[in-house]
């Protein structure tokens, strides 16, 4: 997920769905991008995106709950294995620390929960499951975060998914974990 300055329209919410990366990986990560400059590290914690920003109408936020629920529950907990560094240059500026296990499971999470109506989106890109460590700065600093970081490891369950919101300014915010459980 990223920071979008705009606000969501009038009766709109803007929402995203992540795995939080835990402790004390998430705080080493997002200190790390921070670091590198990127302005984003204030407002977005780190995580695998599973939908990127997305604007519903407020009223259909109950019921995309109920879809994600009914994901969770169909999905079971499942171990994650980052590994190194990666990036999407020269087609984006981005550093990302990368999934070395678990790439499928991510992906069939961010399919099931974008076969919502309310949730299809437009992507530039085809779902790639990452935790950004550096996007948008000096290439100089792209390049010290990809070099620190290209010995991290981390493994961990995953055994949740979390819904955030956005105001448009701020941080993104929690408003429901959704636990695992297929």
């Amino acid at each position: 997920m990223s920071v979008i300055g705009a606000r969501p329209a009038p009766g709109q919410v803007r929402i995203g769905v992540a795995i939080d990366i835990p402790q004390p990986w998430g705080e080493e990560l997002t200190r790390r991008r921070a670091e590198a400059g990127d302005p984003a590290a204030e407002y977005v914690p780190a995580h695998i995106t599973l939908l990127g920003p997305t604007d519903i109408v407020e009223g259909q936020l109950a019921e995309v709950e109920a879809h994600l629920a009914a994901v969770a529950a169909a999905h079971p907990p499942y171990p994650l294995h980052l590994r190194g560094t990666g990036t999407f240059r020269p087609i984006t500026e981005v550093v990302f620390v990368a999934v070395a296990a678990g790439i499928s499971e991510c992906e069939l999470l961010a399919s099931a929960i974008g076969a919502a109506d309310q949730l299809v989106r437009e992507s530039r890109f085809a779902y790639h499951p990452h935790v950004t460590v550096a996007q948008d700065v000096p290439t100089d600093a792209m390049d010290k975060v990809y070099d620190d970081l290209a010995s991290f490891e981390a493994q961990f369950e995953v055994d949740s998914f979390t819904l955030f919101s956005h105001s448009g300014e701020g941080r993104w915010r929690p408003r429901r974990d959704f636990p695992l459980g297929g």
